[in-house]
């Protein structure tokens, strides 16, 4: 009798799609569930290897399975993608994620807890709120140039100018304009209140968390950096090395190779972007505070002679990468690390 071993479930908001499989690939279960019948159905299965997209409410649904007593995988949607056969259909994905799940060399994504995408949420919101305050900002400087009146750009010189200068433009201004600027600079000093809390929590979080701390040592990683990696990450030592930790962020070159030639490209923009665009700003920040007296390593200034000054500043954001790495999976402080490494 068939016994059934891998099951690829194809989630989404109403409607879940279940395929199942012997270690055959023979199909032995093909079925569409609500999302309130998913968790009953399961429990009454044999223990199984079970595969999920990696998408909204899959790092749910693996904690949810795993306690059923199931070997929960997620996949990386664009890995499953080349097991679709067919056409587009729910049916098709469910049987793709059922037979990429079983691949011996495929990619998992780890499974987050419940903190760790709490913390994570922190970071989107606040990200979220950057570019509604920008929006805001931009409006009212727009609106003040309908009257030509010329409003420096970003939001502390901004509000420099509304203090300072303000009051000699706006009595040569329509009334019905300036309601509007109170009413877009009230929403404006709700959206900061908003990231000052968001702030402060990420501030308290990085102070309790003996990883961020040691993260933040490291020249060029900030607290939101650090939050985000080591909520991103968790174990560290899911990843065997640093240089694949900084392949996984996109931090390598694509590779185009054929016929024995080596064509490498820009970098592959792989993984999470936010991360990798906290590391890039690191670097950045690094190598424009550097000088003869306080020089990171020699081999930057020599790069920085023979390269475009962007592959420095992305050489020097996968550095960073890799002494995250190493300062996660060995638990140790970057000075430690540091003097291993000159050692």
């Amino acid at each position: 009798m068939e016994q059934l071993a891998v099951i690829g479930i194809d989630l989404a908001k109403s409607v879940i799609q279940i395929h199942g499989s012997d270690s055959r690939g023979k199909c032995l279960i093909r079925k569409k569930l609500r999302r309130n019948q998913l968790l009953p159905f399961i429990a009454k299965l044999p223990r199984c290897l079970v595969g999920m997209e990696a998408c909204g409410g899959s790092h749910y649904w693996a904690r949810e399975i795993k306690q059923l007593g199931h070997d929960v995988k997620l996949i990386p949607p664009q890995f499953v993608k080349p097991y679709v056969k067919t056409n587009k259909t729910d049916a098709a994905d469910a049987e793709a994620i059922c037979e990429a799940v079983g691949r011996p060399t495929m990619r998992f994504v780890p499974i987050k807890g419940p903190e760790q995408q709490a913390v994570l949420l922190l970071h989107r919101e606040r990200e979220g709120l950057i570019k509604e305050r920008t929006a805001v900002i931009n409006r009212i400087r727009s609106s003040f140039s309908e009257f030509g009146v010329a409003i420096p750009a970003g939001p502390k010189r901004l509000r420099q100018w509304l203090s300072d200068s303000y009051g000699d433009v706006e009595n040569n201004l329509p009334a019905t304009l300036n309601r509007l600027i109170f009413r877009m600079v009230d929403r404006l000093n709700y959206i900061e209140s908003e990231i000052f809390d968001l702030d402060k929590e990420i501030n308290d979080q990085n102070k309790s968390d003996e990883r961020c701390k040691r993260l933040i040592e490291i020249p060029g990683v900030g607290r939101l950096a650090a939050s985000a990696i080591v909520a991103s990450v968790g174990d560290a030592k899911e990843f065997r090395s640093g240089r694949e930790f900084a392949a996984w962020l996109g931090l390598v070159p694509r590779q185009h190779s054929s016929g024995g030639k080596q064509n490498l490209q820009g970098i592959s923009k792989r993984g999470d972007a936010y991360i990798r665009k906290m590391l890039i700003h690191g670097a950045r920040a690094v190598i424009r505070h550097m000088n003869r007296n306080n020089a990171p390593v020699d081999w930057l200034e020599d790069l920085m002679k023979r390269r475009h000054h962007n592959v420095v500043i992305v050489a020097m954001a996968n550095k960073l990468a890799r002494t995250v790495w190493a300062l996660l999976s060995k638990a140790q402080s970057y000075k430690k690390y540091e003097d291993t490494v000159v050692a």
